[in-house]
């Protein structure tokens, strides 16, 4: 059941928007508060003092669980629908965090984290695809961006937190910040109550009065609005497109349908896999046990830094939350990937020369190259791959494609956390040498595989792979039904389109 305590129109939306971000402070929270803890002798001393390869399974077994999350999602999403995918998160997380804040032991403290994996791996391949659903394609990039800059919130906070509770030698010095958890999860829980389900969602369910009303209480308008009017009509013929081969079976997914949704599939599967494999990681779970044990720092140094390098993470995610709809994806997602590249090549560079007369100088100076590492991956390579999964995968599938591509987030994450004690520990500087060169390789990948898919709506991506258009014929194509429609002159017709085509040349990829 829900409770209009939102009202409608622009306070409804704000609401809708608010919570998708609260659950990401949740979701960059729970990611961050493990790293200050693994330093924590009280801590250390509950879970048993565990060797390189227990601490790795410890702090890893957290994406294993978002990653049966989401594969669960898989099967549920559509029984679910959206509110209640958020609802039944919610749920797990709550039991998951309880479990670990009372933990005493390892293998209690391990199942916590799964259990609380299960829950962030439903919600993270939930609420982009919510946020994406219920907002224009004018600020859609923008709205989904805002949920990544509020995970670096998540991680400032949880990194400041463990920073500031780091002397305290007692149970409380642990217990408290994994018990925080709970805040987030229980603010979200109250506020899905007020929250309509997803248009789009209810209209693939044949639930087309409840989807009109939903439509008109986030618009602020009635039925006969031409706004709701057109929305409607655009959903419903992108349904039957992608009906016509029937429903959709995952034993097709490398054969070409009319919509080409296995190849979107995998698109949205290696958008995911890029965002995790270029090293952000080795700093979100290990920053204070690299610059402890590879550049030579004290813990408390070392905690502080790493709350701080997180900071940086939130200042570059407002780039992408103010201007994403204006600059494209394709553009940041390369130029990021150049950038993360560079501060991890210097990295390596500065570290190799440890053992040297200078070394201590050169390791302290690869400190930066962290800071820059983290302020360019914030602008670019963090928040477009949540905004893009949404866009890229048609209605048919959006629930069950996201799921599969957060699911490479979380598979790829568990390898990552999994090896980087050994790596930091053995490989040393050297390990920086492979996110370095994973980084540039993702650069020529997003170029020839990835089109642009900024300020459209959902149902004209479609258009894009359906007609195997490009997005410049698509802007031209939109423009031309507008002129039709409006009985527009040819003269003025003209002037329009130069200004049409002059106002999108920076937006987009042609």
């Amino acid at each position: 059941m829900k409770f209009n305590i939102f009202g409608r129109g622009r306070s409804l939306r704000w609401a809708i928007t608010f919570t998708c971000q609260i659950a990401f402070i949740f979701f960059g929270y729970d990611q961050g508060v493990m790293s200050g803890l693994v330093t924590n002798k009280n801590f250390l001393d509950v879970v048993n003092n565990p060797n390189d390869s227990t601490e790795g399974i410890m702090l890893s077994i957290y994406n294993l669980g978002c990653f049966s999350g989401c594969i669960l999602n898989i099967f549920l999403a559509d029984y679910f629908g959206r509110r209640r995918s958020i609802w039944f998160a919610m749920a797990w997380i709550v039991v998951g965090a309880s479990l670990q804040a009372s933990t005493y032991g390892l293998a209690q403290l391990m199942v916590g984290r799964f259990i609380t994996g299960i829950g962030t791996g439903f919600e993270t391949s939930t609420v982009p695809v919510y946020q994406s659903e219920v907002c224009d394609a004018s600020n859609r990039g923008r709205l989904v961006s805002s949920e990544v800059t509020f995970i670096g919130v998540g991680l400032v906070i949880s990194a400041f937190f463990d920073y500031g509770m780091v002397h305290i030698d007692s149970p409380v010095g642990w217990r408290v910040p994994v018990a925080c958890q709970l805040i987030f999860a229980l603010i979200v829980t109250f506020m899905v109550f007020g929250l309509p389900e997803s248009p789009r969602y209810l209209y693939s369910k044949g639930r087309n009065e409840e989807a009109i009303n939903v439509l008109c209480e986030l618009h602020d308008t009635s039925p006969e609005d031409q706004k709701v009017i057109q929305e409607q009509t655009i959903i419903m013929e992108a349904l039957h497109m992608e009906s016509v081969a029937g429903e959709y079976s995952w034993r097709r997914i490398l054969k070409k349908d009319r919509v080409q949704t296995g190849k979107r599939v995998l698109l949205a599967y290696g958008m995911q896999f890029m965002n995790q494999m270029g090293g952000i990681n080795l700093i979100v779970y290990y920053m204070p046990t690299a610059l402890k044990n590879n550049v030579g720092l004290s813990e408390n140094t070392s905690v502080l830094l790493s709350a701080t390098i997180n900071i940086m993470f939130v200042i570059g995610a407002i780039f992408p939350t103010l201007v994403s709809d204006r600059i494209g994806r394709r553009k940041p997602m390369m130029w990021g990937s150049f950038g993360c590249g560079i501060s991890m090549m210097f990295v390596a560079i500065l570290l190799s020369f440890q053992g040297t007369a200078h070394g201590h100088i050169t390791s302290s100076a690869c400190v930066a190259f962290f800071y820059l590492f983290m302020l360019i991956y914030g602008a670019t390579v963090a928040c477009i791959p949540w905004v893009y999964v949404p866009e890229i995968l048609p209605l048919n599938v959006r629930a069950k494609g996201s799921a599969i591509a957060i699911s490479s987030n979380w598979i790829w994450n568990f390898f990552i956390v999994m090896i980087t004690p050994t790596l930091i520990n053995n490989l040393r500087w050297k390990a920086y040498l492979i996110f370095m060169c994973l980084n540039f390789a993702f650069i020529p990948v997003v170029y020839f595989f990835y089109p642009e898919t900024a300020n459209f709506t959902l149902e004209e991506i479609n258009l894009l792979y359906a007609e195997h258009d490009t997005p410049a014929r698509l802007v031209a194509k939109r423009y031309q039904k507008q002129v039709k429609e409006s009985g527009q002159g040819v003269m003025e017709s003209k002037q329009v389109f130069a200004r049409e085509v002059e106002a999108t040349h920076h937006e987009i990829e042609t």
